[in-house]
């Protein structure tokens, strides 16, 4: 310390110091840029390729059940001999959901509340699956107890299952906006240590210029341009990505949010169609006088135009808008038609009812054709906004690419030119 003392009092002792000081303080600000791009780095690695796929997986997981479910309903009003088509689809709709749920179980980022929505869904779909293959096998006999079969799976669905199935996609969504908001947020240490490393750089070369008149150290002058390109790549850097996850955000997962809750509301109120003729009034609404499926129903489609409308407020180009327009369209006609099905079947008469709701061979303009359309178009709808999520999202981690090691690399330059142009100063006191 006494030696460090008497150094200080000396112009070569006080140069050594200083230069060990600028030199320490722009190692801290490349160690402190490379520390914190790379969390930056990695939460927007997780929004491309971990968080945003699993909560896309997590709604296809509710998807796929409710599609499911409206599937096994429309077959059931088939009747005993069910196409092959619906059948297909069903089993289509199962194997996703399970496929999906093995893969979220052996995901190692699933956290505790996610693992046990997973073992809810995986321990209650072979229970649901049973009961459909109850009531099929109990329809193909002609016995009214496949109905009850039925409408006992389509409860385990709704309060079991998809309940399950939203909170795991809320669960995984949650940690998307995790990821996005820890990879946005600025590296305000990295910048603050970049200033000071360019202030005491500044100030040295001011000092050199008073005391020896020479306007320029080429080490010092190295130094403060490798911390000014550093510190410039950061803000720049970040800038951009900032605004692409941004994009990404509020161009494609906030719009895919509403295209996944408007996409359910129509699968549920297609089940709750199919579930009215079939339960023929024996279950009723907390009111007590009103059919329940189809009261549910009318919330369900009252959910829908909720969500068309806030989609086609989010839709930013005609790729994302034609669909959603058809959507639209289909949503129409699917009410104009369900409206028909009600009065004949309130009128007693079942099977043109059960015909404008599933169609037959005669009748082509069913509800259940106009709830394809809406169907297949918020598909299209989703696919595209997907589209725009993964580009956006991409540029914003390409944006940050190159500058963990620029900085560290920079970084060592600067802090070797500041060191080598003090030491230049040194050397004319020998």
């Amino acid at each position: 310390m006494e030696r460090l003392r008497a150094a200080a009092t000396t112009e070569p002792g006080r140069l050594r110091i200083i230069g060990a000081a600028v030199a320490a303080l722009i190692v801290l600000f490349g160690t402190v840029s490379v520390w914190e791009m790379s969390g930056r780095v990695g939460a927007a690695e997780d929004v491309v390729g971990r968080s945003q796929p699993l909560s896309a997986d997590a709604a296809s997981i509710y998807r796929s059940l409710a599609d499911a479910d409206t599937t096994s309903s429309n077959g059931f009003l088939a009747g005993g001999q069910e196409p092959r088509e619906v059948r297909g689809r069903y089993e289509k709709d199962i194997a996703n959901a399970s496929r999906l749920l093995v893969s979220a179980a052996a995901n190692t980022r699933v956290d505790e509340e996610s693992r046990t929505q997973i073992s809810l869904l995986s321990e209650g779909l072979p229970r649901y699956t049973g009961l459909i293959e109850q009531a099929r096998a109990t329809n193909r006999q002609g016995l009214p107890l496949g109905g009850a079969y039925l409408r006992y799976a389509n409860e385990q669905m709704t309060t079991q299952l998809l309940p399950a199935a939203q909170r795991l996609y809320e669960a995984e969504t949650g940690r998307l906006y995790t990821d996005h908001d820890e990879a946005r947020s600025w590296p305000l240490a990295s910048i603050g240590t970049g200033l000071l490393a360019l202030a005491a750089l500044l100030w040295v070369q001011r000092r050199n210029y008073r005391r020896t008149n020479r306007v320029f150290n080429h080490g010092l002058v190295t130094a403060t341009a490798a911390s000014l390109v550093v510190l410039l790549w950061l803000v720049v850097g970040h800038t951009v990505a900032r605004s692409d996850l941004s994009q990404a955000r509020a161009d494609g997962q906030e719009s895919l949010k509403v295209l996944n809750d408007a996409r359910i509301a129509s699968l549920q109120a297609r089940a709750g169609e199919n579930l009215t003729l079939i339960a023929r009034g024996a279950v009723l609404a907390e009111d007590k006088k009103s059919d329940k499926y189809d009261v549910d129903f009318t919330h369900n489609m009252k959910q829908l135009d909720t969500g068309l409308a806030a989609a086609l407020r989010l839709a930013d180009d005609d790729a994302g808008r034609g669909p959603l327009s058809r959507a639209a369209d289909g949503v129409a006609q699917w009410k104009a038609r369900h409206t028909a099905a009600r009065e004949s079947d309130l009128k007693g008469d079942y099977a043109a009812a059960r015909d404008q709701v599933v169609g037959s061979g005669t009748r082509k303009e069913s509800s259940g054709a106009a709830f394809d359309t809406v169907d297949a178009s918020l598909a299209e709808a989703v696919a595209h906004e997907q589209r725009e999520f993964t580009r956006a999202a991409r540029d914003g981690l390409g944006a940050l690419g190159g500058l963990m090691t620029g900085a560290a690399a920079l970084a060592a330059l600067g802090a070797a030119a500041a060191l080598l142009g003090v030491g230049r100063r040194l050397s004319e006191y020998r």
